[in-house]
């Protein structure tokens, strides 16, 4: 019998319907968790994505929510926890949903900045803590999505890069915060190979001592260790980078 780590337990990824956050979502759900994927535009993608879940036997919800407002929070993790109540817990939130953005420093508008941060630090913020009393009833686990961009200063991503790395700082606060019932990691990827990475896949993964990019699966795996590891482990980062960071 193929055991499942996270049997009889549920999970809300945010920014669950595509890419990295699909990834996660088809992860968890063979882990056997039932699965909440949030999404904000990408209804169709949800949609897709809970059928993939539902055929490989997982229980599975694709949940409307707006990680930038609060309200749109709140209803969502009642909504997840209303429809995933049988099982009478959150044990998991992955905090995936983000917007990645290029400009040159000095061009950087103060609306180009805060829409940065609303939604790849702030956002973060809003659904733990939206979701926090459910995370301690089930001793339960939080993982943020950061980015080898919150450890490296990229000249022409400051804002993604500083979201980024307040995002890590976030999460070393919240593991300290919310302990000991809640654990709190942090996932770094690099440069994870999508369908439209275009020209820049080659050059980076030339430059990556792996000799390759990384895969959405490899994201996932990551986040399902501290998912399923030791509730012990809080605070940490682990990077997916093929070793592009060092």
């Amino acid at each position: 019998m193929v055991q499942k780590p996270l049997a009889g337990k549920s999970a809300l990824v945010t920014g669950g319907a595509r890419r990295i956050g699909r990834a996660i979502c088809l992860e968890l759900g063979r882990a056997g968790a039932s699965v909440a994927v949030g999404y904000r535009g990408s209804a169709e993608e949800a949609a897709q994505t809970v059928a993939a879940l539902e055929a490989e036997g997982a229980r599975a919800l694709a949940v409307a929510m707006d990680v930038r407002s609060e309200s749109s929070v709140q209803e969502a993790v009642g909504r997840v926890v209303a429809e995933f109540g049988g099982l009478g817990r959150l044990d998991l939130v992955v905090n995936n949903a983000a917007v990645f953005a290029s400009a040159a420093l000095e061009e950087i508008t103060l609306d180009d900045w805060d829409r940065v941060f609303e939604t790849n630090t702030r956002g973060p913020f809003v659904v733990a803590r939206a979701a926090l009393p459910w995370l301690r009833q089930a001793q339960g686990r939080i993982v943020n999505l950061g980015s080898l961009g919150g450890r490296q200063a990229w000249a022409t991503h400051g804002h993604y890069c500083a979201s980024k790395a307040a995002l890590e700082a976030l999460t070393r606060t919240m593991a300290k915060a919310f302990a000991p019932e809640v654990s709190v990691n942090l996932v770094a990827p690099g440069w994870i190979e999508m369908e439209d990475s275009g020209a820049l896949a080659e050059r980076f993964a030339g430059k990556t001592p792996m000799g390759r990019n990384g895969r959405a699966e490899e994201v996932a795996a990551a986040v399902l260790f501290f998912a399923a590891g030791p509730h012990f482990i809080t605070g940490q980062t682990l990077g997916v980078d093929g070793g592009l960071g060092l």
